[in-house]
């Protein structure tokens, strides 16, 4: 049995645990060392520290407090691991508590995070999923089961102290071209709600000031939120300080590629089983300068989908070139209107995508002016036929049953 390395005490702030940081700085001193070869077991917060609760009020999705996340377990230290090596993660194992067999999804209100939809989803509302052992189902979303794929939405190694210069003034200077937008454009430092795990004193102070917030993913891996890296995926990770540093959190049961909901897919804390091993000057050896990875051998087997497509021209009708972010945005907007025919509310549909395992696809990128994006929406997850026929769509669901939503504070 793999010991545990990292603990994670769901009835006690993530901040008494010096185990957790929730900011990228090199000076973060190692929670645990191991070395290569090693396997050992990590806990996992749930990405808010517990913030979002288990009822049918979307109050705390409103007020969460977005500048104290991610809260990732780590970093671990792996003996040897130097800059320009590889850092080999194998994902053995992934779980959910069993004390804790629930997760949320929500969408943060437009002046607190946004989202990927916030122009038409502007104020904050979530859903509690419960899971049955592989499956999970929500009593706010009816007519909906499916299997999840457990993953961490956020992994990576501490970045080197040119690297987080990098960040901080290339992520400064995208501030700098709009700095009012609301949702903001990236995410500064922000030391008051900092947790630097170990450090201490006025090294701790100067870390805070200046660590990068864990909200996009960047070089070094980070926040990707890709679905496929579940258990039995194997993870090359650029190695960028002595030790490498290796953290995670951000638990995922299930979620839609895209994670469009951003308070997105199925969120939980949890535990994953891992391994570790090094490939001297890999960076260098394979051109790495971003991880690369091997999927899950285990996936949701769904064989039957209903394909959306969307291209670069917005909801104003707007030409755009070669835009696949319009373009998916424009996919999962025409996914939504139609599941609204079978009397799904427009959140239970946008929910719907951030959740269950739907596929995205740039389809096109050539075909000037035009990108072409597809979601894949799987119909096997619904207890009814979603399938366009001559007689028109059913109203299955009767709209008794909604997500909770918060009015945002005057």
């Amino acid at each position: 049995m793999a010991d545990t390395l990292i603990k994670a005490d769901l009835s006690q702030s993530p901040y008494e645990n010096d185990m957790i940081h929730n900011r990228w700085h090199p000076d973060i001193p190692m929670a645990v060392t191991v070395k290569p070869g090693d396997d050992f077991i990590l806990e996992c917060y749930d990405w808010t520290g517990g913030q979002i609760k288990n009822d049918d009020d979307a109050a705390d999705v409103r007020d969460v407090d977005l500048s104290q996340v991610h809260f990732l377990s780590g970093p671990v230290g792996v003996e040897g691991a130097e800059p320009g090596d590889l850092l080999v993660v194998d994902l053995l194992d992934i779980g959910a508590f069993p004390q804790q067999q629930w997760g949320f999804n929500g969408f943060f209100s437009k002046q607190n995070g946004g989202g990927f939809l916030t122009e038409h989803f502007p104020l904050a509302q979530k859903s509690i999923w419960d899971f049955e052992g592989m499956f999970t189902k929500s009593r706010h979303i009816p007519g909906v089961r499916f299997a999840g794929l457990i993953h961490p939405g956020l992994i990576g190694c501490l970045p080197s102290h040119d690297l987080l210069a990098k960040w901080n003034k290339r992520e400064q200077a995208l501030i700098d071209t709009n700095p009012t937008r609301v949702p903001g454009l990236a995410n500064p430092p922000y030391a008051p709600t900092a947790h630097m795990g170990r450090l201490k004193g006025e090294a701790r102070d100067k870390a805070a000031a200046e660590g990068a917030r864990t909200v996009p993913p960047r070089e070094h891996g980070g926040n990707c939120d890709i679905k496929d890296l579940s258990r039995g995926s194997r993870i090359y990770f650029p190695v960028y300080v002595k030790g490498a540093g290796l953290s995670m959190g951000d638990l995922h049961f299930s979620q839609g590629d895209g994670e469009i909901t951003f308070c997105g897919a199925i969120e939980m804390a949890g535990w994953a089983h891992l391994k570790v091993n090094l490939i001297k000057d890999g960076m260098a050896k394979y051109g790495i300068k971003n991880p690369i990875f091997k999927p899950s051998p285990i996936v949701p087997t769904y064989n039957d989908y209903l394909i959306f497509e969307g291209i670069s021209v917005d909801e104003a009708g707007e030409q755009h070139y070669l835009d696949v972010h319009v373009a998916y945005r424009q996919a999962c907007l025409n996914a939504i209107e139609y599941l609204k025919k079978f009397g799904y509310s427009g959140a239970q549909a946008y929910s719907i995508l951030g959740t269950a395992p739907v596929q995205g696809h740039i389809s096109g990128v050539v075909d000037v002016p035009n990108a072409c994006a597809t979601l894949f929406l799987p119909t096997q997850i619904f207890d009814f036929d979603i399938t366009p026929n001559a007689d028109g769509p059913t109203k299955f669901i009767k709209g008794d049953v909604d997500m909770p939503i918060a009015q945002d504070r005057v």
